[in-house]
């Protein structure tokens, strides 16, 4: 499984949201190009970056500071936050991004997710974020029509190859990941899915990398200190000597399926 540590921007700034709560956000670095390549030097070889001003306006707010990042770490980096045109997929792309992740527009607009796939194929992923059983939209700020079942199986249908899911209520706060939501999603579609939302320890990444998890995505955990990002990579590459199906979250997840 892939280690994602997270990298949202604000104002030039790395921050954290909780919750997803744009009035409930904490600066942790002020020079993100320097967190990025800290990441990089403790053996990160992936980054999940998040322009949180475009996310809420759908601006390129931070395009030269994601360039700048891009060149600077060398790193794989996947970028969601206001990606809403074939233009702007084109000029992250350009950018040294290796991955542009849909969100809103993938909900709102099913005519640019297929031209996105059909011009840029895996460079394309889908940001799925749920509240409340149902697809938000607009940096979390708003609840669309979909339900989180019947958005899955229309990904599934479009042949969408990479959807990073967030639990909306887990995000920020440290409460351990959904493993049930991930049992039950890796179970019945098709698609290499990355774990977003409630991190909180060595042991949530080992249960998720038990579910079959594709990779999964590193924040408050790491900028709180609850985890060091070498023994994060390690829990999730299974380098730890940890058995990873014997982690009692994960467990017990098994009979918790049905909660899409």
């Amino acid at each position: 499984m892939i280690l994602y540590p997270a990298i949202d921007l604000y104002e030039g700034k790395a921050v954290r949201l909780r919750q997803g709560r744009y009035d409930d956000m904490t600066v942790y670095d002020r020079d993100p190009a320097s967190l990025a390549l800290r990441m990089r030097d403790a053996g990160a070889t992936h980054l999940h970056m998040v322009d949180l001003e475009g996310a809420r306006s759908g601006s390129t707010a931070n395009l030269a500071l994601i360039e700048k990042i891009a060149a600077a770490s060398g790193l794989f980096i996947e970028l969601g936050g206001g990606i809403r045109s074939m233009e702007t997929i084109q000029r992250y792309l350009d950018c040294g991004i290796s991955r542009a992740i849909l969100g809103t527009a993938a909900v709102e607009n099913e005519q640019l997710l297929q031209a996105a796939l059909e011009t840029f194929g895996e460079r394309i992923a889908v940001g799925v974020d749920l509240k409340d059983g149902c697809v938000a939209v607009r940096g979390w700020e708003e609840k669309s029509s979909w339900t989180a079942e019947a958005f899955f199986r229309h990904l599934t249908d479009l042949q969408v190859r990479t959807v990073i899911c967030t639990d909306i209520s887990r995000d920020g706060v440290l409460a351990g990941s959904n493993h049930a939501l991930y049992a039950a999603l890796t179970e019945r579609y098709p698609i290499d899915l990355i774990a977003s939302g409630g991190v909180s320890s060595l042991e949530d990444l080992r249960g998720l990398r038990a579910l079959g998890m594709s990779g999964a995505i590193l924040g408050r955990a790491y900028y709180s200190g609850a985890v060091t990002l070498e023994d994060a990579l390690r829990a999730a590459a299974g380098e730890d000597g940890t058995e990873a199906g014997n982690d009692p979250e994960q467990e017990a997840s098994r009979g918790k399926r049905g909660l899409l």
